[in-house]
């Protein structure tokens, strides 16, 4: 696979919405993080925390309905110790999204307590939503604004301004451009965020994160490639070998029963993104 901690991820992009987010700054109440519920560290930009500082913090966990849901679990009570809180949502079918206003009303109490002694009552929440691209966000706004607000599409980095969309529940959202950190120098990271489609898959070796992809999956989650591609649990190989046996398995040869690894690539990447593998974390917190 092409050395992705070399790739530079628009890094005129991510300056100029550094500066966005810090100019809308103190502006709003809080920060939204949407994360993906399956790699919440990995979808995590580092740049954005800094850059919002001591404000009070809600975590979205979004597409928390494809993810395991145990280790979801563990997540939740991962950024419940760190001070923020959170709740788990799926966007794209609305689930979950009505815990959004409750869950800013009770991180932000004692906020509103100070504005309604101050004759404010009412003022409405405003919340900066942040998060990197495909994770969700313009599906979560689209939702909590009841219709088609936010442009949503199903490819990295299509918000490019910021805009301001008023919900039912009295809250106003700042919603920013998604993207990714001017560089990535954790190999996994990057990977984890190429699996999902946060990266753009014409940059990548295919055969290549589908065969990492394999080995985490016979690693973690051995039914699942047992009931989707007829390999047993017990059996033993490298990732690509697993690749190679999924391609004789669906029939996917080339002259002379060569194995088809490129036609067997892009269908486990499709069908991992599209769940139908079953219920997939591609990590779990430490010590949690």
């Amino acid at each position: 696979m092409e050395d992705m901690k070399d790739i530079q991820w628009f890094p005129g992009h991510m300056a100029k919405t550094r500066r966005m987010i810090a100019k809308s700054l103190p502006l709003v109440d809080a920060a939204a993080e949407l994360l993906d519920a399956r790699l919440p560290l990995s979808s995590r930009n580092p740049e954005l925390q800094k850059l919002t500082g001591k404000k009070p913090r809600l975590v979205i966990l979004n597409k928390a309905d494809i993810a395991d849901p145990a280790v979801t679990q563990q997540w939740i009570r991962y950024f419940q110790k760190t001070g923020c809180a959170v709740i788990t949502a799926d966007s794209k079918a609305g689930k979950g999204v009505r815990q959004f206003a409750p869950a800013l009303r009770e991180l932000l109490k004692d906020q509103i307590a100070r504005y309604e002694a101050k004759g404010m009552k009412g003022r409405p929440i405003r919340v900066m939503i942040l998060g990197i691209p495909n994770v969700g966000k313009s599906s979560l706004i689209n939702r909590l604004a009841g219709g088609k607000r936010a442009k949503a599409e199903d490819r990295a980095g299509v918000t490019r301004t910021q805009q301001w969309i008023r919900t039912a529940e009295g809250v106003e959202l700042l919603d920013t451009p998604g993207v990714l950190w001017p560089k990535l120098d954790d190999q996994e990271v990057a990977v984890r965020l190429a699996l999902t489609g946060a990266v753009r898959d014409d940059i990548l070796d295919k055969e290549a994160l589908a065969a990492r992809l394999m080995s985490l999956l016979h690693a973690r989650y051995p039914q699942a490639l047992a009931e989707r591609y007829k390999i047993p649990p017990e059996t033993e190989g490298t990732g690509f070998e697993f690749l190679e046996l999924m391609a004789k398995k669906r029939g996917m040869l080339l002259q002379g029963g060569v194995p088809n690894t490129e036609r067997a690539a892009i269908t486990l990447l499709d069908e991992f993104r599209g769940a139908k593998l079953g219920r997939i974390s591609l990590e779990e917190p430490e010590g949690v």
